[in-house]
């Protein structure tokens, strides 16, 4: 307990959460209680562990986010600006190390900086992955609960299927059987049509060998081209902080937003019982922007560390828990020898290709004509209808290189199995290259089943080399005739093998999908850092639930992915302290 302390609300009124709604500014804000979670990082997954806990009115828990508020952020709420946050004060602007394999060049690294974390500023893309990148988690850990079946009842209790904006007919474009209609983060389709929408699906026609039609990726099988789906609700971004911290969650007299806090490290706490491990459940913070005074709060139960790939280890290794000879080469006291975290780090190569198309009506306009802009921006304040209720792309495709392809025969294949892709093409109404009256075609590819980081392998290379002669080919289908002119930039350039691969390492770059750096593992593994119940390993009262603990990255967009893991996460912490 901490006596007297002054406690003061702020009331926050929200384009997103239409009722009153609560969230602390100041550490001293804060109502004078005692915590038993600690939940550190209000980003994709840790707002989901505090919406869960807190259904037990008896429980307390603190969440603290390093970011602001992301109320009234209008990029962040708009779904066309989705991109439009990163290099700002809502993004964490990391950037790589110089990377050999992309030309020397370093790349930018978005991670949000924001409540809601990624959620808050990313494309919105809801793909779960195949069903054998859960097999295989589940696999790696001994644990079935990672399966694909096993994972099921998560699914349904994080997505709550929306209809699409403009309410159209949408059979025929996603399968419900496969989807949950009852949980917390909506997802959808695209609530506006766009003019390449017809040639795509005609393409699965002409090309259904290499490119079939998948009415639903999301069913476990994901190969083929099929309607994106994407967490929009009623034509705004639907992240863990619009949902699982909505106004009716977030009003819980039990849970706790402190934003503007910046967590420097967790100490070990005293223990009245013997434990085997050290008990970390004291949190050390500060002020973001003035870093003093140092300020430590204890968890009576447990510290839920969802800091995300950079911030889980990096806070880690600041407490003493990491590989004892990086943590002594920083002068930082070691007290847990575990040598993987910050290790293990995967992401997945992804390249922007463009080509030049006959016609005036593509999404281009919008970002070269600054009036259009701003009368389609008070188009969507009034009606929420329009182009700006979704992003630029309607359709994604998941693709395996042949069996027989020449890469094989020298090296593995990485993905989880034979129902998992080895790249995606996600195709866009237009692209970054506009800058006038010229308009496009956007066909981004990503490898999404990396044996690398950033084409260090073969394979990688081959694979994305293959993409892209594979995005060419879909082009190259009779729907496109008369509408596709050309490639365009550096791609046009590209007109062998050699030149292809030039410009895919001058111009590849990441997608934000980094996942691995507090890998889980068996429970008796020599390797990993958290166990299948994302326990900290060789620690008691500490767990980490966020995209860090992904041993392998899913064969898709990750956010998905997060919300699962953190659905279940929460079920593992009320089981374990038997919540209810």
């Amino acid at each position: 307990m901490r006596p007297g302390r002054c406690f003061s609300i702020c009331i926050l009124f929200s384009l997103v959460q239409t009722s009153l709604a609560v969230l602390y500014d100041h550490y001293e804000d804060l109502p004078a209680i005692d915590l038993d979670f600690i939940v550190i990082g209000g980003g994709t997954a840790g707002n989901v562990i505090a919406n869960r806990l807190t259904e037990d009115s008896n429980v307390n828990v603190l969440v603290i986010e390093s970011g602001p508020s992301n109320l009234h952020v209008l990029d962040s709420i708009v779904p066309f600006f989705a991109f439009s946050l990163e290099h700002t004060e809502y993004d964490w602007n990391f950037t790589t190390t110089p990377q050999s394999s992309l030309d020397g060049r370093s790349v930018p690294f978005p991670k949000g900086h924001i409540l809601g974390g990624c959620s808050s500023i990313n494309g919105m893309i809801y793909t779960r992955g195949s069903s054998s990148d859960f097999d295989r988690f589940a696999e790696v850990t001994g644990d079935e609960g990672w399966s694909w079946i096993n994972i099921q009842k998560y699914i349904r209790k994080n997505e709550r299927w929306t209809p699409p904006a403009d309410h159209h007919n949408t059979t025929g474009q996603f399968d419900p059987d496969v989807h949950g209609f009852d949980g917390i983060n909506a997802v959808s389709l695209s609530g506006v049509p766009h003019s390449i929408d017809s040639r795509v699906i005609q393409t699965t026609s002409e090309l259904p060998e290499e490119f079939p039609f998948n009415q639903d990726m999301n069913s476990g099988n994901p190969l083929g081209i099929g309607w994106m789906q994407l967490t929009i609700d009623d034509g705004k971004r639907s992240s863990s902080a619009t949902s699982y911290l909505a106004s009716k969650f977030i009003s819980r007299p039990n849970l706790h937003v402190l934003l503007h806090t910046r967590v420097t490290r967790l100490l070990e706490t005293p223990s009245s019982t013997k434990l085997g491990n050290p008990l970390f459940r004291t949190v050390e913070f500060a002020n973001e922007i003035t870093r003093e005074p140092r300020i430590t709060l204890t968890a009576s139960k447990e510290v839920v560390l969802s800091a995300g790939i950079v911030g889980t280890p990096h806070i880690l290794l600041n407490s003493g828990i990491g590989d004892v000879e990086d943590m002594m080469a920083l002068e930082i006291n070691p007290i847990v020898n575990l040598p993987d975290v910050g290790k293990n780090l995967s992401d997945q190569p992804a390249l922007s290709n463009s080509w030049f198309v006959n016609s005036n009506d593509t999404l281009d306009n919008i970002n070269t004509n600054a009036t259009l802009r701003a009368e389609l921006l008070e188009e969507w304040k009034k009606l929420k209808s329009g182009p700006l209720v979704s992003i630029s792309s309607t359709h994604i495709g998941w693709s395996r290189l042949p069996p027989n392809s020449s890469i094989f025969n020298v090296t593995g294949d990485p993905s989880s199995g034979k129902n998992s892709p080895h790249f995606e093409l996600a195709f866009l109404d237009g692209s970054l290259l506009g800058s006038g009256t010229e308009h496009f075609i956007g066909i981004a590819t990503i490898v999404v089943s990396p044996a690398s980081r950033y084409l260090t392998s073969e394979f990688d290379i081959f694979a994305m080399r293959e993409a892209v002669k594979g995005a060419s080919r879909f082009l190259a289908a009779p729907a496109w005739k008369d509408y596709v002119i050309g490639p365009a930039g550096g791609l046009a350039n590209a007109t062998t093998d050699e030149l292809l691969d030039g410009y895919i390492r001058q111009n590849t770059g990441s997608p934000a999908h980094p996942v691995g750096t507090a890998a889980m593992s068996a429970k008796n593994a020599s390797f990993g850092v958290v166990d299948p119940d994302l326990q900290v390993k060789g620690v008691s009262g500490l767990r980490i639930v966020d995209a860090s603990v992904m041993p392998f990255i899913t064969a898709g967009h990750t956010q998905a992915p997060v919300y699962i893991i953190a659905e279940r996460a929460a079920d593992l912490i009320k089981e374990n302290w038997k919540l209810h």
